[in-house]
C-alpha cells in the first residue's frame, strides 16, 4: 500500500445534504427531546397507555443515550468523509484548517450557552441554579469549554439539565482534537484501520468496565470514542467501495433491523449480549448512513415525502440539541404549575416539540450560522481556511 502523502489532494466542493443521514439525524434528536420530557412527563402515564402498550411508550420515552450514539456514529462518517474530500487522505490532512471548521462551527454556541446558564444561574432561577455539594459555576463553566464536563459530573454528580447535555460534546470534541494528530502520525490506512477498528471494538468492555459509578459508565471518553471510530471507519470504507446492489439492499435490511431490536426491545438484546448491544446499535447505524451515501452517490438519494419536517430536524440537531432543555423545562413548569391533568401529558408533548424546532431554527439563524460564517471569513483572511462549500454537508455532526 501506498503511504497516504502519496495521494494527490481533491480540492472539491463539500457533498451536498444527504436526505437520508438527515433523516436518520433527525429521528435522534427526536428521541433525545422524547427523553427529556419522558423523564418528567412519562408518557406510560398518560391516557395514551390506553391505546398503545406501556413498553412502547417506555420506549419512546427513554431511548436518548442510544440517540446520542447514532449521533457519535454520524459524525464520525461526515466529519472524516469530509475531510478525505478536501485533502484526498487522512494522512495529509491540514490540522490547522481542521481544528479552525471545528472551531467555527462549535464555539459560537457553545459559548452562548455557557453564557446564558451562568447568566440564569447568578440569577438564582430554578432549573438552572447549581447546588450539589462539590459543584459550583466556574468549575463547571471550565468542565464545559475544557471539554470534559462528562468526567466532571462523573466525578461530582449530575448538573442541571442544560448544561448536563454537554457531557456528549466534551466526547465528541476530545477525540477531534487527536484526530488530526492521529492521522498525520500514522499517514497510512494500514496503521490507522486497525487502530481504529481496535478502538471500536472495546466499545462494550471499555463500557462494561466503568459500571460502578452509572454516570461516568453512560458518559465515559472510551465508548463515545468507539462509536466515532466506527462512523471513521465507514467514511473510509465508503471512500474506496462501491456496494452491489444486493449488498446495498442487505446493509439497508440490516441497519433497520438492529435499530429497531435495540430501540424497541433493547431489554432481550442486553440479556443476550449485555454491553454488546452498543455495537449493534452502532453497527446498524453504519449500515442506514452507508446506504445512504452510495444511493446519493449513485443519484438515487431522492428525499422521502412527507418527511421534509424530520429532516429539518436533522439539519438544525445541533442548535436543537443545545437548546431544547429550554424548553423542556419552561413546558414541564407550565404544566406543574397548571395542575394539569397527568393522563392528558401527552398533548404538552405536542407544545414542546415544535418549539424545540422554532428555538433551533432561531438560534441557527440568527447566531450558529452568521457566527459560523463571520468565523470562517476571518480565518479565510488569516490563511486558516478557504471559504468554499460553507456548511454544505452539515459537518456538525452529532453532538450532535
Amino acid at each position: 500500500m501506498q503511504p497516504a502523502e502519496s495521494t494527490p489532494p481533491v480540492h472539491v466542493h463539500a457533498a451536498a445534504r444527504n436526505p437520508g443521514i438527515d433523516l436518520l439525524r433527525g429521528l435522534a434528536i427526536v428521541l433525545v427531546v422524547f427523553n427529556h420530557i419522558g423523564l418528567r412527563i412519562p408518557l406510560k402515564k398518560t391516557a395514551l397507555a390506553d391505546v398503545l402498550p406501556t413498553w412502547l411508550l417506555s420506549r419512546l420515552n427513554y431511548n436518548g443515550y442510544e440517540a446520542v450514539f447514532v449521533f457519535f456514529v454520524i459524525s464520525g462518517f461526515l466529519i472524516a468523509g469530509n475531510a478525505l474530500r478536501r485533502w484526498g487522505s487522512l494522512g495529509q490532512i491540514d490540522m490547522r484548517a481542521f481544528y479552525a471548521r471545528r472551531f467555527a462551527r462549535i464555539m459560537p454556541c457553545l459559548l452562548a450557552l455557557v453564557g446564558v446558564l451562568s447568566v440564569l444561574h447568578l440569577l438564582g432561577v430554578q432549573d438552572y441554579t447549581i447546588t450539589r455539594a462539590g459543584q459550583s459555576l466556574p468549575r463547571a463553566i471550565v468542565a464545559a469549554l475544557g471539554l470534559h464536563l462528562n468526567w466532571y459530573e462523573g466525578q461530582t454528580g449530575y448538573l442541571p439539565g442544560n448544561w448536563d447535555v454537554l457531557w456528549s460534546l466534551s466526547i465528541e470534541e476530545v477525540f477531534y482534537l487527536a484526530f488530526p494528530v492521529v492521522c498525520l502520525l500514522t499517514r497510512r490506512r494500514r496503521v490507522l484501520v486497525p487502530m481504529l477498528a481496535l478502538l471500536a471494538l472495546s466499545m462494550p468492555w471499555t463500557h462494561a468496565a466503568l459500571s460502578g459509578n452509572e454516570i461516568w459508565q453512560e458518559k465515559a471518553y472510551l465508548p463515545g470514542m468507539s462509536a466515532i471510530a466506527i462512523g471513521v471507519l465507514g467514511a473510509l470504507l465508503a471512500s474506496r467501495w462501491q456496494a452491489p446492489p444486493r449488498t446495498l439492499t442487505l446493509l439497508a435490511w440490516l441497519g433497520p433491523i438492529g435499530l429497531v431490536a435495540v430501540m424497541l426491545d433493547g431489554a432481550v438484546l442486553w440479556h443476550l449480549l449485555h454491553d454488546g448491544y452498543l455495537l449493534v446499535l452502532t453497527l446498524s447505524t453504519l449500515c442506514l448512513v452507508l446506504v445512504s451515501q452510495q444511493r446519493q452517490s449513485h443519484g438515487a438519494g431522492r428525499p422521502v415525502r412527507g418527511l421534509g419536517w424530520l429532516r429539518s430536524w436533522g439539519r438544525l440537531s445541533y442548535e436543537i440539541y443545545l437548546s431544547h432543555m429550554f424548553v423542556v423545562f419552561a413546558v414541564v413548569r407550565l404544566f406543574r404549575l397548571s395542575g394539569a391533568d397527568q393522563r392528558l401529558g401527552f398533548l404538552w408533548y405536542l407544545l414542546a416539540l415544535p418549539l424545540c424546532w422554532l428555538l433551533g431554527a432561531a438560534v441557527e439563524r440568527w447566531l450558529s450560522t452568521p457566527c459560523e460564517r463571520w468565523l470562517r471569513h476571518r480565518l479565510a483572511k488569516s490563511g486558516y481556511i478557504d471559504t468554499t462549500a460553507f456548511n454544505a454537508a452539515g459537518e456538525s455532526g452529532a453532538t450532535p
